[in-house]
């Protein structure tokens, strides 16, 4: 087998195995294995097939309809965007500071987009592989067969992310696309009614999601070769970091280590973000590869989400998830680089993002005014937030008449894209390579992708030559005019 599994020799000599489309993620991709005739694997790719050009039809549209416009990059995750995007725009229309209502009912918005997005990968997407096992009969590997086999289990989940939708519902206006973060703060703080029916519900949440904790870490203590060898390959990783180096999912500065753990960087102001990480495309995917530039693109890919936050962070500043991370982290010699890791980090950030609720909603600024505080514009501002999946950028600059010019978003499937990769072609080694592929071992290479809780809908950006067609039709169906990439 080739040293490596992202380029083989004579392709067109071997054959193709295609798994399309890779399922219980958000969005569309495939994944292509070639194989020799002895079934040895020669190359593994994960493909992202969809195009969606937001970053270059965002020009030229006024900054204000921005965040509104953004998050119809995806349902499962618009709010992250949605905020993105507005703190990016902040200093743009010359909000250097927010009020501090401004500032908690965005985090709180935040905060139940993490709790409800985290429940609906762990409970609905992922907990059937690790309930069931990877090779159990897809009729009762989903969702309905754990509602089956695990009633309470899968109850709680049903309800954790009914709540972090009502949070969504009561500070965006909606649960999904809202409009309630504006440049300069938000355009509505909460109510008392409305924080009373928050609070009713929190101290379940809270049950609940250190149920959900306690499950995920039972699952990886009881069968720990497995979780911590499969797929594993070690990589540098990103997040940002709060004060004194406080766990922040909803602003910081950037802070980077290597797979070793020692720090490679921090202290980097979302504006600068530029200065460290830098993009590039390639052939057979509408997904850019992310890399830090000091290292260079072979040897500076990275990750993102969960597992890096709870590592790259000195500590979680809520006593329930800190004393969760704690555990996570015991026992480890350096990193922990292993996938499947990921489903406890998620949870152990779920619970962290409940009592993070309970905190803002107990708080009596949640409820003063949130006018806008103007200054000086500016024609540039970058917003970072920390999204479920991973650090997101939003980078946009504003001519003098309001209309936007450039459009740079960097999402954190993206972030991820080399890891995922690395990490297929590492389960393939460990369990394709050699064996006749069947259906319960393609789908070892789908555990591995949703691992990682990818949004493939928002990670379809790249920039350079791509490999695609228009086709501009009339009201009959006769195509009018094709149009093709130049040469």
């Amino acid at each position: 087998m080739p040293a490596s599994l992202e380029t083989a020799e004579n392709p067109e000599s071997l054959r193709r195995v295609v798994i399309d489309p890779v399922s219980r993620v958000e969005g569309h991709g495939k994944v292509t294995i070639l194989l020799d005739a002895e079934n040895r694997v020669q190359q593994v790719r994960l493909h992202i097939v969809e195009f969606r050009g937001f970053e270059r039809f965002i020009q030229g549209r006024p900054y204000w309809e921005v965040p509104v416009m953004v998050q119809r990059l995806c349902g499962i995750c618009p709010v992250s965007h949605h905020l993105a995007a507005a703190k990016a725009l902040d200093p743009i229309v010359g909000a250097h500071t927010l009020r501090p209502a401004a500032e908690k009912n965005r985090r709180l918005m935040h905060y139940g987009q993490i709790l409800q997005s985290h429940a609906l990968h762990f409970y609905y997407l992922a907990s059937p592989d690790l309930l069931f096992g990877f090779a159990e009969d897809p009729a009762r590997r989903s969702v309905v067969g754990v509602l089956d086999a695990f009633p309470d289990l899968a109850l709680q989940g049903v309800k954790l992310r009914k709540y972090g939708q009502e949070v969504i519902r009561i500070t965006a206006g909606k649960r999904i696309h809202g409009t309630g973060a504006i440049p300069g703060g938000v355009n509505k703080v909460l109510s008392p009614g409305e924080r009373a029916e928050l609070q009713a519900g929190i101290g379940d949440v809270l049950g609940w999601a250190r149920d959900g904790v306690a499950a995920v870490a039972g699952l990886h203590t009881e069968n720990r070769d497995l979780y911590d060898a499969f797929g594993t390959v070690p990589c540098s990783l990103l997040s940002l970091v709060g004060e004194n180096g406080a766990l922040d999912l909803y602003d910081g500065t950037l802070r980077a280590r290597a797979a070793d753990g020692s720090l490679l960087f921090e202290g980097v102001p979302a504006g600068r973000y530029g200065e460290r990480i830098k993009e590039y495309v390639r052939s057979w995917s509408y997904m850019k590869f992310p890399f830090f530039e000091a290292m260079g693109p072979e040897a500076g890919w990275y990750k993102v989400g969960p597992l890096a936050r709870v590592q790259n962070c000195d500590f979680i500043p809520t006593p329930l998830a800190e004393a969760e991370r704690q555990r996570f982290r015991a026992g480890a010699e350096g990193l922990v680089h292993a996938p499947l890791a990921f489903h406890w980090a998620r949870m152990i950030e779920l619970l962290h993002a409940a009592e993070v609720i309970d905190e803002l909603l107990r708080d009596d600024e949640l409820l003063d005014d949130a006018t806008p505080q103007l200054g000086a514009r500016r024609d540039e501002g970058v917003g970072i937030i920390e999204a479920p999946r991973g650090t997101l950028i939003h980078h946009y600059r504003v001519a003098p008449d309001d209309l936007v010019t450039m459009c740079n978003l960097v999402v954190s499937t993206t972030h991820n894209n080399q890891a995922m990769n690395e990490c297929i072609r590492q389960v393939a080694r460990q369990y394709l390579d050699g064996a006749e592929p069947t259906e319960a071992l393609l789908n070892h290479i789908e555990v591995a992708i949703r691992a990682f809780d990818p949004c493939l809908s928002c990670a379809t950006h790249a920039l350079g030559q791509m490999p695609l067609v228009v086709e501009v039709v009339d009201a009959r169906g006769e195509v009018r005019r094709l149009v093709r990439p130049a040469a």
